[in-house]
């Protein structure tokens, strides 16, 4: 069911001739039920797909307000555990929805990689991001993951060259995470030109959807990205709006429903991109 739910969804955007949306939020953040009323309001503000933060203290590959938002979870008191109910309480509206869980190895590795994968699954999780274990630790929980049934997506750069991005894609599933920037989130953006140079020269090495994250920050800035990818993710962005519903130091009242306004101008973004890519294909051009 996991990869079903990815792949069906990616081959409805390509039907569609549409790039998907998809929106990132920490678990936990600003507290649990605010952070569960967020989830499940996404997919009605538009979004294709979700990404679901897992809490960690030290995210080394997020900048300041996701880091914040982590902070902010883990203080509220959100663990890994509670984070598969939150995607529990997810699935019992919604069957249909893509939700990946994207974060750092440590908090798995702690709950136990068996148990984990097991308690992912019977939660609804459709597949896994982990930014923290390149390919050569697969062994660690890539390979298990694919053997349980849990699709494993692993992220490019700009510095992923040729040479390297072989071994990247050898266990990739669901779709290739594309990070336009080399450094943090949420710092800064990179130009369509060099998105839309990279995004083809992927293409060429894979079939997997391709969908590009970190630095964009405005429904115009996911418009041109959703011309270029199979799928735009916004995380910062949207982690700054919960920040600003909080920055009096308590829950504002219209802090869940201020957020998905802002997704579902990003979602209508997307949605009114036009495509000017190639769009995904065999990799004819691969030699």
């Amino acid at each position: 069911m996991s990869a079903g739910r990815l792949a069906q969804r990616f081959a409805a955007l390509a039907k569609a001739g549409r790039a998907g949306f998809i929106p990132f939020i920490t678990a936990g953040d600003p507290d649990a039920a605010t952070s569960l009323a967020i989830l499940k309001g996404l997919a009605g503000a538009g979004a294709d797909a979700i990404e679901l933060g897992m809490p960690f203290s030290d995210p080394m590959a997020d900048g300041p307000t996701i880091q914040a938002s982590s902070l902010r979870a883990l203080k509220a008191g959100e663990t890994l555990r509670h984070t598969l109910e939150m995607v529990r309480a997810f699935r019992k509206e919604d069957a249909e929805t893509p939700l990946v869980l994207m974060g750092y190895y440590n908090p798995i590795y702690v709950y136990g990689v068996a148990a984990f994968l097991r308690d992912a699954l019977a939660a609804g999780v459709d597949g896994l991001i982990v930014v923290d274990l390149p390919p050569e630790e697969d062994g660690e929980l890539c390979l298990p993951a694919i053997d349980a049934g849990l699709p494993f997506i692993r992220l490019a750069t700009p510095t992923t060259d040729d040479r390297r991005l072989p071994k990247v894609l050898e266990n990739a599933q669901g779709f290739l995470y594309y990070v336009s920037i080399t450094g943090i989130t949420g710092t800064q953006a990179a130009s369509n030109a060099a998105v839309a140079e990279a995004v083809a020269r992927l293409r060429r090495h894979t079939d997997l959807p391709i969908a590009v994250g970190f630095g964009i920050r405005s429904p115009e800035q996911a418009k041109n990205m959703a011309g270029i990818a199979d799928a735009v993710v916004v995380g910062s962005a949207v982690v700054q709006k919960i920040e600003e519903g909080v920055a009096s130091g308590r829950v504002q009242a219209d802090l869940v429903d201020a957020v998905l306004q802002f997704v579902g101008e990003l979602a209508a973004g997307v949605g009114k991109a036009s495509r000017t890519s190639k769009p995904r294909s065999s990799r004819e051009d691969v030699a």
